[in-house]
């Protein structure tokens, strides 16, 4: 794609701040225009701001063993139309990569399909079971850190043992918090709503308790710490005073945890996510965190499943929802017009600290960003999804900003056929 992009707001990562510029995109390459005359087309770009692609380290792209879920290809198409150009992929897949022969398949997968960068986590245990730790040194050199994602891990010594591994490698341990013996069969929130309509509730402590005892196992290794989806005001405080004690401690949130909470459920299976909705006072805490800097990242979670597995009511679908296509134009129309966070502070969120914490350049210099038109507004339609995942919260949600194209690596990669040269 050629062009020159006249009157844009772009973000300018050095100094974390949005100046007003001409930027012409040579080659997939994104500069300054100054005084050079392009021949190339111009495009009014007076209602656009000009972003680094975003970087989200907690996606599901489901491939290999559930590609009637989704596929590497149609997931990182997702993406590119939700303005990402990196995305890194979960080991709950079948096989597991808990060692470089399971591993492989995913990343033939990846280097065959994928329109945006992919790179994989390695589990933390074989096959996710918490029984035995994966070869996580072979590994080491081809993902991004280790996760059981979809599972906590239950015992104390192989979680310690993991992070001292994780230390010697230089990973992070990146830890989907969840004590087994406190879900007594629950599936939404054991909140308000829960007792009201008569469901078996998922309590708050089933996800912090686990946080406290890895924060404690960071004491004792040093290793560095991620915490994947955090939905509770406990789980909010226990990273703060980590954070204060020095310990190497990040954390991440999704956008359905700071937009909405359990008043707003539906007996629909597109409401139903692990962990679940919480309380209005959690999501408070959790918006709180974001602004003084507790919460590091917004991940989506992006969780695709099939129609059916989602159509079967609060109680029996499967756990997950799908958020790559809706992620920032959510933010932005919920969190940033109003007010609650600025677009610096959202670029923190959804690009500087993610590249940062995992160590993934990702920068606009080399051709990774995304044009959005923040006066486009529309309603969420899952019809339009890219995803073959369809099932989210959010639909009908009134939103601004729409993105208009995304390239990756110098490659477009997204093109919503919107932007017309003047």
């Amino acid at each position: 794609m050629e062009g020159l992009f006249k009157h844009a707001s772009v973000y300018v990562a050095e100094n974390g701040a949005f100046e007003t510029r001409d930027m012409a995109v040579v080659s997939g390459i994104l500069d300054c225009a100054g005084d050079t005359i392009f021949s190339t087309p111009v495009y009014d770009a007076s209602t656009c701001v000009i972003l680094p692609g975003f970087v989200d380290v907690h996606v599901h792209l489901r491939e290999p063993g559930f590609s009637y879920k989704e596929t590497i290809t149609s997931g990182t198409k997702a993406a590119a139309r939700g303005g990402y150009t990196v995305v890194c992929a979960m080991p709950n897949l079948n096989p597991v990569p808990d060692e470089m022969s399971t591993l492989q398949p995913q990343l033939d997968l990846i280097r065959q399909g994928a329109l945006v960068r992919v790179i994989p986590y390695g589990a933390i245990t074989r096959g996710e079971h918490g029984k035995e730790l994966a070869d996580m040194e072979a590994m080491a050199p081809y993902v991004v850190g280790f996760s059981d994602d979809g599972r906590g891990v239950q015992s104390d010594e192989m979680m310690c043992a993991a992070m001292r591994k994780a230390k010697e490698l230089g990973k992070l341990i990146v830890a989907h918090c969840e004590d087994n013996s406190l879900l007594r069969g629950g599936y939404i929130h054991d909140g308000a709503y829960a007792a009201a309509h008569g469901h078996r509730g998922i309590c708050s402590e089933s996800e912090w308790r686990q946080i406290q005892r890895d924060i404690e196992l960071v004491r004792r290794t040093g290793c560095g710490y991620h915490v994947c989806h955090i939905s509770t005001k406990e789980s909010v405080e226990l990273i703060r005073q980590a954070k204060r004690e020095g310990l190497d401690v990040t954390c991440e949130t999704g956008p359905h945890y700071l937009l909405m909470d359990d008043s707003m459920l539906q007996e629909d299976g597109r409401f139903k996510m692990n962990p679940p909705l919480r309380d209005r006072a959690d999501r408070e805490a959790l918006l709180a965190g974001i602004c003084d800097g507790t919460i590091d990242m917004i991940a989506t979670d992006h969780a695709p499943h099939s129609a059916d597995e989602k159509g079967r009511g609060l109680e029996k679908s499967a756990m997950g929802i799908v958020g790559l296509e809706t992620a920032f134009p959510l933010l932005y129309t919920y969190l940033v017009k109003p007010g609650v966070i600025t677009m610096e502070k959202l670029m923190e969120l959804m690009y500087v600290n993610p590249c940062r914490r995992f160590g993934i350049e990702n920068s606009m210099k080399h051709g990774n960003f995304t044009v959005f038109d923040l006066e486009k507004t529309y309603k969420i339609d899952p019809a339009e999804f890219l995803s073959a995942g369809k099932a989210t919260p959010f639909t009908g949600w009134d939103v601004s900003g729409r993105c208009l194209l995304t390239v990756s690596q110098g490659k477009v990669v997204w093109d919503s056929g919107e932007l017309q040269p003047v």
